[in-house]
C-alpha cells in the first residue's frame, strides 16, 4: 500500500499548484485543435515540456512509416505533414522501479454551431465547479492531470526512479495513428496510463470501431420526370437502414458476450456525414455517407468488414439500378480492434492501491461503447494499458465541460500511481 505520508505530501503539492493548473488547462482549451489544426497546441505543449527540463521529441505523422503495422488506419483527405506529435522524456539515472508511458490526445471534434453553446466552445468559462469548452472534458483535462501529476512530484522534492514518457498525440478521435506512431518510433515502457475522462474508473474493455464511406451513384433527370431516373440519396437511405438492421443482429448476439452481456446495445451504427446531389430540381447522381460502426471485442476487423460488405451487396441486389451499379465501400479512418484488459496485472494492482489510498474506496471498472488509444499498447505491443482519468460531461456534445474537483483529486491519484509504479528519488 502507498505510504500515507507520501500521499499527504503529494496532496499538498497538488494543492500548491492548483491555481496554476486551472489556468494552464484554460490555455490548453483555448486552442481550437480540431483535426489538421493541432500544430499550435502541440507546439505550446512542446515548450511546456522543455520548460520543465524534459527531453522533447516533436515530429509529424508524415515522418513515420506505419501503414505496414497492425492497428494502422487508412486515411483520406488529411495532410499528415500538419499532424504534430510530441513526446517528453524524463529519464532516471538508475531504473529502480518500472517505466511508464503517460499519454493523452489533444485533437478535439468539431464544435458544431457555436450559437447552440451556452458559452463559446473555445472560451473556457468557469462556472462553479465546472470548466466549459470543446475538449475540456475529452481529454484536455486528462492532459493537465498528466503534466501536473509530474509537477506535484517535483514540488514534493521527488522525481520518478524509472523512465517516464509523457506523450501528447493527435488522431485519437478518428484513427489512433497518433498513438501508433509513438510505438513505431520506438517508445516502450512497462505500462501505459491514458487519463481519458472515466470518472476515476478503469476501462476494462471497449468495442472496436470501423469508419467507412458509402459511395452511391444515381441517374439524374429533371424532377418533373423523377420516376424515370434514380435518386442516389434515397438509395443511400435504403442501404443505411440495412446497416441498422445488421447492427441490431450484432447486438442480439452481444447478449452472450462475456464483456457486454449486461449492456443494452453496445454496438452503435452512425451515419455521421452526408454529401450528395448537384441541383435541387434534379434527381441526385451521387451520394456519399461517412459512417461509423462498432464491433464486439473478439470479432476480427476482417470479419466485421465482410459483414458490412455483404450487407451492402445484398441490399444493392434488391435494387434494379444498384444491382448493376454497385455501391462502393471505402475504408477511411478507424480500423480499431476491441480491447480487453485482463484483471490482475501488476499495473492494475498498483493503480487499485493508489486509488484506494486517494479516494478511500475500491477501484471500479467499466466497459465502453467507444474506443481509446489503450488498444494500441496492449493489443499490438503487449504493454499493460490503463485508461483512468477524471470526470466531466458532454463529450462530443454542446456545452462540454470538465469537473474541476474531480480533476484535482485525479491528479493526486495519478501522481501517487507514478510514485508507486516508478519509485521515487530526490528531485
Amino acid at each position: 500500500m502507498p505510504d500515507p505520508a507520501l500521499i499527504k505530501q503529494l496532496e499538498a503539492a497538488v494543492a500548491a499548484n492548483w491555481d496554476r493548473q486551472v489556468a494552464w488547462l484554460q490555455t490548453l482549451v483555448r486552442f481550437p485543435s480540431v483535426r489538421g489544426k493541432e500544430g499550435p497546441c502541440q507546439d505550446w505543449l512542446a515548450r511546456e515540456m522543455a520548460s520543465r527540463g524534459w527531453s522533447v521529441d516533436r515530429y509529424t505523422l508524415s515522418e513515420v512509416q506505419m501503414d505496414h503495422l497492425p492497428g494502422f488506419s487508412p486515411v483520406m483527405d488529411t495532410d499528415y505533414k500538419q499532424a504534430v506529435q510530441v513526446v517528453g522524456t524524463v529519464r532516471s539515472p538508475e531504473q529502480r522501479g518500472k517505466s511508464l508511458i503517460i499519454q493523452g490526445h489533444v485533437d478535439v471534434v468539431p464544435p458544431g454551431p457555436e450559437e447552440m453553446w451556452q458559452f463559446p466552445p473555445f472560451d473556457p468559462v468557469i462556472s462553479g465547479e465546472w470548466m466549459n469548452g470543446r475538449g475540456a472534458h475529452d481529454m484536455k483535462q486528462g492532459v493537465a492531470a498528466m503534466f501536473f501529476a509530474m509537477d506535484a512530484l517535483r514540488t514534493a522534492g521527488l522525481a520518478p526512479a524509472s523512465d517516464v514518457y509523457i506523450q501528447t498525440v493527435t488522431e485519437e478521435e478518428c484513427t489512433g495513428n497518433g498513438a501508433l506512431s509513438t510505438l513505431a518510433r520506438g517508445y516502450r515502457a512497462d505500462a501505459a496510463l491514458i487519463p481519458e475522462p472515466t470518472a476515476a474508473t478503469l476501462t476494462r474493455g471497449h468495442v472496436g470501431v470501423m469508419w467507412f464511406r458509402l459511395r452511391i451513384r444515381g441517374v439524374p433527370v429533371h424532377v418533373a420526370v423523377a420516376d424515370t431516373g434514380t435518386n442516389a440519396i434515397m438509395s443511400a437511405y435504403k442501404l443505411l437502414n440495412e446497416l441498422y438492421d445488421l447492427t441490431a443482429k450484432i447486438n442480439a448476439k452481444a447478449k452472450d458476450h462475456p464483456l457486454f452481456a449486461a449492456m443494452n446495445n453496445p454496438v452503435k451504427f452512425n451515419p455521421g456525414i452526408i454529401r450528395g446531389g448537384d441541383w435541387g430540381s434534379s434527381t441526385p447522381a451521387w451520394c456519399e455517407v461517412d459512417c461509423r460502426i462498432g464491433l464486439l471485442e473478439g470479432t476480427t476487423l476482417a470479419e466485421a468488414r465482410q459483414q458490412v460488405l455483404d450487407t451492402v451487396a445484398q441490399a444493392a441486389r434488391g435494387d434494379s439500378f444498384l444491382a448493376n451499379n454497385p455501391p462502393e465501400v471505402i475504408w477511411n479512418g478507424f480500423q480499431a480492434d476491441g480491447f480487453h484488459l485482463p484483471p490482475g496485472t501488476d499495473a492494475e494492482n498498483t493503480l487499485a492501491a493508489t486509488h484506494q489510498a486517494v479516494y478511500g474506496e475500491p477501484l471500479k471498472s467499466h466497459v465502453s461503447t467507444g474506443v481509446a488509444d489503450v488498444r494500441a499498447y496492449l493489443n499490438y505491443y503487449a504493454i499493460p494499458a490503463l485508461c483512468y482519468g477524471p470526470k466531466g460531461e458532454g463529450a462530443h456534445a454542446f456545452d462540454e465541460r470538465a469537473h474541476l474537483p474531480s480533476l484535482k483529486q485525479n491528479t493526486l491519484a495519478i501522481a501517487a500511481f507514478i510514485a508507486e509504479w516508478c519509485g521515487t528519488r530526490p528531485a
